[in-house]
């Protein structure tokens, strides 16, 4: 079985990212479950250089897996249902991962490939522009 790419998609910018079948199967897996997901990034309020797309109440089934809490840009992380809602973490710049409640640890399911150079102009654009389009897709 091959493995998809993931393509990520916000206006005009595109990344492709590879997901992290060995560090975290059973993210992927919930990951690949979900796909395509469609809705907004927002700039993390209490994270620094990220931006986040929120999925509520949404139930992964995993736990923690390959999780961290200072990824590098473009490691995306999947903030599986905890103390702070479920959640995609894209991080563009120095990241602490954090919510309201206090310090998260998400777990990194994808890092991007091609396109890390329009990571500083996706955090422009949720810092100084709002909310962006957002979309995750196989391909």
């Amino acid at each position: 079985m091959s493995t998809p790419a993931i393509r990520i998609t916000s206006g005009d910018l595109t990344f492709m990212a590879r997901l992290e079948h060995e560090r975290a199967p059973a993210t992927v897996a919930a990951l690949l479950r979900l796909l395509p997901l469609s809705g907004s990034l927002l700039q993390a309020r209490w994270s620094g250089e990220a931006a986040w797309m929120p999925l509520g109440s949404l139930e992964t089934g995993v736990g923690a897996e390959n999780d961290t809490q200072r990824p590098a840009p473009g490691q995306v992380l999947l903030y599986p249902l905890g103390i702070s809602e479920t959640e995609i973490l894209v991080p563009y710049g120095e990241t602490v991962f954090a919510s309201k409640a206090g310090p998260l640890r998400g777990n990194h399911v994808m890092t991007i490939i091609e396109g890390v150079e329009l990571l500083p102009e996706l955090g422009r654009r949720v810092l100084w522009e709002g909310a962006q389009p957002i979309r995750i897709e196989a391909v």
